[in-house]
């Protein structure tokens, strides 16, 4: 997978730092490593991103404070072999410069902004984060207490450089310079690598077989045979607490929501406690986008905040993203129809946040990024597509079941062919090509083409979520932004003929959802087989259903969960050896079985097959009903921050009323309904389907024409 096969070997250095129950310097530390690896600006990326030795850093960079003594790492990953001593002396040559001259004042102000703005945004996971960030330190008696004192350290931080000017250089030469305790570690591939690990495990193998005697040959089988046994019986679990469906909630709570428009843009205020923070969202369609510029969707919208913008080059635009926002970006969307699988919007969503102090700033910073964005560095778009390159290479071994999942449905629904362009194998190759381009500027003369069909407000809606107290300052500043970005508002043709009109507004008057219909679409059955460098597979079979508002859906959610824990599970991970697998029953109408990190391939599919026979012949009990239901609902009933109200309604038109009949379907499945929906959806010949294997070289499937390999 990587773009330049003689370029894949890594190099890391870690240093040992302090002890971390010392709280403040723990804390002073992590700020230290954030300054010197995180963002364009800071010293390593420059003297080792930028020159282009490597593709990116190696895949452990920065603070760890994980352990009683903490570390803190950087290297190269992608780079040639010959390059070793050069990254060596950049690294030291680094950490000399760093003593020298130190950070400007405004990159440290930036990164104790990101603090601000980490303590007041609310996630749903903040207890859990803190309790993780604490476990560590307080695991080896540090204090628990002082380690949440943030504001404090903060405080103490700023008094520490005001004191002492040269304190961090100081922290850097104590810590860095004059640190003999390091490890180099450097890494290259072996073209052999495999073969010889499983010579070396068969001889192993070999050496341990015959050292058996007749009694240890009887002793394993016999063990075996118990283990065969244990896994095939019911464990008895009527002795864990355990909750019943009729202690949920048979109802939602509804999320009030007004509908307004700025500049002729519909927009969506949601007035949550969102604790001083302001976020913004705009989501636009690329209907009117030629076919050729779509694979090119996902690369513009990860370099589009990353190219300089105004009067800023990419540095600047970095330093000020992060001392006046949460963060910025753009993604990709592709969002299947509640009710139609044959109808989807796509799009590309842009996200923001701000304290509220800094609103016109980060409305300013869009306007910038929308009527003057960057498309003349070539330089700097190398490092950056590879960078995502490395990235979505590296991914595949981790969420390779993704991947599968992707491809295996690309040929049911027009949603899920897209999304296989935009985010599956498809979009890795893609980038592995653009990554081995000598001259990158074709590219970049197709970004402004892009950039005029995605950023046209003609086609935007946009949502807020803030404080009551600030809707009215934020619905003046949306009026500006769209004053300001009104030169780029243009009616374009649609390219897809069949356009179907979709309202935000229960009451209809705001018809501004424009989704694509193809009604001619023709799902068909593919299996397909990617060859991979590595051991192990990952497989799925995907069966097209229906979508959200029909009557089956609910009944097909809670198949897939009992299906998962009550067989999948055992057959594919137990009994399979793999690492997990399952079923899961997606939104786009598409009912998926998978397996991760497996050891067998079309084994595999021989149990999501059995899967469905069991569930077609009612081997299951109410109590896994229950479980599955209760399963089911600690999703549909996690809770949504403040930051993320109303957000399924402003993209996907999933208004609570939809929830609350959603709600009532899953409580009314029975048995019987289960059984139905297995024979009916799932059952051979019923529906079509699509399957997709990533795997090493397999021969089975070689022989086997049905099968297309990639």
């Amino acid at each position: 997978m990587a773009p330049d096969p003689t370029k894949q070997n890594t190099l890391c250095i870690s240093y040992l730092l302090g002890d971390i129950t010392d709280t403040f310097e723990a804390f002073t530390l992590s700020l230290l490593s954030s300054l010197m690896v995180s963002g364009p600006n800071s010293p390593f990326y420059k003297a080792l991103i930028e020159p282009k030795i490597g593709t990116d850093f190696s895949s452990v960079v920065g603070y760890d404070g994980s352990t009683r003594h903490a570390t803190f790492s950087v290297g190269l990953q992608g780079m040639a072999e010959q390059d070793f001593d050069t990254v060596k002396q950049i690294i030291s040559q680094t950490i000399d410069d760093i003593i020298t001259s130190g950070f400007e004042e405004e990159r440290i102000e930036a990164l104790l902004h990101k603090i601000e703005i980490q303590m007041k945004h609310q996630s749903t996971s903040f207890g859990l984060a803190l309790a993780s960030y604490i476990a560590s330190c307080w695991n080896h008696d540090g204090d628990p207490v002082d380690l949440l004192k943030i504001s404090e350290n903060v405080s103490r931080f700023r008094q520490c450089l005001k004191d002492n000017p040269r304190y961090l250089q100081d922290k850097v030469q104590h810590y860095f310079k004059d640190n003999t305790h390091r490890l180099t570690l450097s890494m290259s591939p072996d073209e052999k690598y495999l073969v010889r690990q499983a010579e070396e495990e068969q001889q192993k193998l070999q050496q341990k077989i015959q050292s058996l005697t007749d009694g240890d040959h009887r002793d394993i089988y016999e063990k075996g045979l118990q283990l065969l046994e244990a896994q095939s019986t019911t464990q008895d679990a009527s002795c864990l607490p355990a909750l019943k469906v009729s202690d949920i909630q048979p109802t939602i709570q509804y999320t009030p929501v007004q509908m307004g428009s700025a500049g002729g843009v519909p927009v969506q205020y949601c007035e949550q406690p969102t604790n001083g923070m302001v976020y913004f969202r705009a989501m636009s369609n690329i209907n009117s986008l030629p076919e050729d510029l779509k694979i090119y969707v996902p690369l513009f919208c990860s370099v589009i905040t990353k190219l300089g913008c105004g009067e800023m080059d990419y540095r600047q635009q970095a330093q000020r993203m992060e001392l006046k926002t949460g963060g910025m970006s753009v993604s990709p969307q592709i969002l299947p129809d509640t009710s139609d699988l044959d109808l989807y919007e796509q799009g590309v969503l842009f996200t923001s946040s701000c304290l509220e102090r800094n609103l016109p700033d980060m409305f300013q910073l869009w306007s910038d990024i929308f009527n003057s964005p960057h498309f003349d560095d070539e330089e700097r778009l190398r490092v950056l597509v590879m960078m995502s390159a490395q990235e979505l290479s590296n991914g595949i071994s981790y969420s390779g079941h993704m991947y599968a999942m992707t491809r295996a449905a690309r040929s049911l629904t027009p949603t899920a062919d897209l999304q296989e362009t935009f985010g599956g194998m498809d979009q890795v190759k893609f980038m592995k090509r653009i990554a081995e381009t000598e001259d990158l500027t074709t590219v970049l003369r197709k970004l402004p083409r892009i950039k005029r069909h995605l950023f046209n407000p003609e086609y935007m809606r946009c949502a807020v979520n803030a404080t009551p107290q600030k809707m009215t300052d934020v619905a003046a500043e949306m009026e500006r932004f769209m004053g300001n970005i009104a030169s780029n508002r243009k009616e374009r043709k649609p390219v897809r003929p069949h356009i179907v009109e979709r309202s935000l507004d229960p009451s209809g008057s705001v018809e501004c959802r424009k989704l694509v219909s193809e009604p001619h679409f023709q799902p068909c059955q593919m299996k397909t087989y990617f060859q991979m460098p590595f051991p192990i597979n990952f497989v799925s079979e995907c069966v097209r259903t229906v979508p959200f508002t029909h009557e089956d859906y609910a009944s097909l959610c809670i198949l897939a969960r009992m299906m998962t824990a009550k067989f999948l599970h055992g057959e594919i991970r137990e009994k399979g050896g793999a690492y997990g697998g399952g079923a899961r029953m997606g939104g786009g109408g598409l009912f998926s079985f998978y397996s991760y990190r497996d050891p067998n391939s079309t084994q595999t599919l021989t149990a999501f097959r059995n899967g469905v026979e069991w569930a077609k012949a009612g081997k299951f009990t109410q109590q896994d009903i229950d479980e599955a239901k209760l399963s089911i609902f600690s999703a549909v009933d996690a809770p949504v921050a403040p930051s993320d109200k109303a957000l399924s309604r402003f993209l996907s038109g999933i208004t609570d009323d939809l929830k609350q009949r959603h709600r009532e379907r899953l409580f009314a499945v029975t048995e019987k309904d289960l059984i139905d929906v297995a024979g009916r959806y799932l059952g051979i010949g019923q529906r079509t389907c699509g399957v997709a294997i990533l795997g090493p070289e397999n021969e089975s499937i070689k022989k086997d024409p049905s099968w297309v390999i990639k």
